[in-house]
């Protein structure tokens, strides 16, 4: 399949319908939930550190240049790993300078995958290095399918890579290896043409045709390390391997098991509806995190809660458009829509080939339309009330919300620290967000649990 041509769609001309409200909102209440976690990790100083041992910095090419791999998954402070790496390679007598490392994503284009870079924070002025933004590519080898395997042509020709990778469960399979180290290697560094090959059969048996992948660039690709960051429930940086590639099979197993330890749920195992404020592939490759939200996009993966009715309010910023993983939801808005870049979005699901995560639900006028849409086709059990759960993100968990209907089925993990308050909108119907204001990362106050 050739390339699209990548183009700026501006809004879709779909106008979103309007919906009686409900005969009463349901009553919300602001909950905090308390997950493990070890802290937020010194990210420069172990980076650094970790750099430093001697099975690491003997490989760094004094006087060489080196791609850093950088890619478009919503890694927290990926701007300040993304520095660290390249001061520590440098402080080795190493010239860094960064690649794109994002498969399709960027519409597939070098100008957009550099877009997606600064989006993040990683600019050349941020991270002390010039970013190589380019779709070539070179052929590494061949899986025993035939399947190709490319790598960066930059990367390639620097004859030094390193890879930054953060190690999570994925959305679209569960395996051996998931997201990580080797994903990045294989499918990020692979740009467009290695996404879409590696891609190709669909995701069954996806991990071994990962590790199949990786074995190939193990061996005639120039990886010295990869740093792999696992993040907390908080979407806070907490733990950084930095890994040799003939260790990487070996470890990223044990490394995907503590991410998945790590990782943030929500308050209760069944509701009827729940209201997503955005998505977007800065929070989830699938825009919300299906392992959150219990909706996959292929049957390959399952797991997690048991939601009737999703609606989705909106779009972030730093997906540029690309609304992958609104097809897991019942109801959009017409903002969302609005903000829709078809290039972008599409480029995404043909490259993965999972056209479901992009399908376009229902189109409601606004927030309120949505919401009301969503309570009306899950009504609860006769005499029962409306169970419903607000997040903003499936990466910002810290604080949510739920009707009263659900204060009892709150998991241990979770309590109520608000009184009830009706779900409230502008005049203009954008849902006013029944959450306390709080910055991305911090952890809700807490007093005896």
């Amino acid at each position: 399949m050739g390339v699209p041509r990548a183009r700026a769609s501006g809004p879709v001309g779909i106008s979103g319908i309007a919906v009686p409200p409900p005969a009463a909102w349901p009553r919300m209440v602001r909950v905090a939930q308390r997950f493990q976690s070890p802290g937020r990790c010194d990210l420069a100083a172990e980076i650094s550190r970790q750099i430093a041992a001697p099975e690491i910095s003997r490989r760094i090419p004094r006087g060489g240049r080196v791609a850093v791999a950088v890619g478009s998954r919503g890694i927290a402070e990926i701007d300040r790993i993304a520095a660290a790496t390249v001061a520590a390679l440098r402080a080795h007598g190493a010239e860094p300078f960064i690649i794109p490392a994002m498969g399709s994503h960027g519409g597939a284009t070098a100008e957009g995958q550099r877009d997606v870079l600064a989006s993040l924070g990683v600019t050349e002025a941020a991270v002390g290095a010039p970013i190589v933004a380019s779709m070539d590519v070179v052929e590494l080898g061949r899986l025993p399918d035939g399947s190709a395997v490319y790598w960066d042509r930059e990367a390639h020709a620097a004859g030094a890579a390193v890879t930054i990778g953060r190690v999570k469960p994925h959305t679209a399979f569960h395996g051996r290896i998931e997201s990580g180290l080797i994903k990045m290697a294989v499918i990020g560094v692979g740009k467009q043409r290695g996404a879409q090959s590696i891609h190709a059969p669909g995701f069954a048996a996806f991990d071994v045709r990962l590790i199949q992948a990786w074995e190939v660039v193990r061996r005639r690709a120039p990886l010295l390390f990869g740093v792999a960051v696992i993040e907390d429930a908080y979407d806070v940086p907490a733990e950084i391997a930095v890994v040799p590639p003939e260790a990487v099979l070996d470890r990223e197993p044990a490394l995907l098991d503590r991410a998945r330890s790590l990782m943030a749920r929500l308050p209760v195992a069944v509701a009827d509806v729940l209201i997503v404020q955005e998505i977007g592939k800065n929070i989830s490759g699938d825009g919300m995190d299906p392992n959150i939200t219990g909706r996959y996009p292929t049957p390959f993966a399952t797991g997690g809660p048991a939601i009737r009715k999703i609606a989705v309010l909106d779009l972030t910023a730093e997906t540029h458009g690309n609304a992958n993983g609104m097809g897991l939801a019942d109801f959009v808005t017409q903002r969302l829509v609005e903000k829709l870049d078809l290039a972008a979005t599409y480029m995404n699901a043909l490259t993965s080939t999972v056209a479901e995560a992009v399908r376009l639900p229902m189109v409601l006028g606004t927030d309120r339309d949505a919401v009301a849409a969503a309570l009306g086709t899950a009504p609860p059990a006769e005499g029962g009330r409306p169970r419903v759960v607000y997040i903003r993100n499936t990466l910002a968990l810290g604080e949510v919300a739920v009707s009263e209907a659900l204060v009892a089925d709150l998991e241990s993990h979770a309590r109520p620290v608000s009184e009830p308050g009706l779900l409230s909108f502008s005049d203009d119907g954008t849902l006013v967000p029944p959450l306390a204001a709080v910055a991305a990362g911090t952890r809700p106050s807490w007093g005896d649990f």
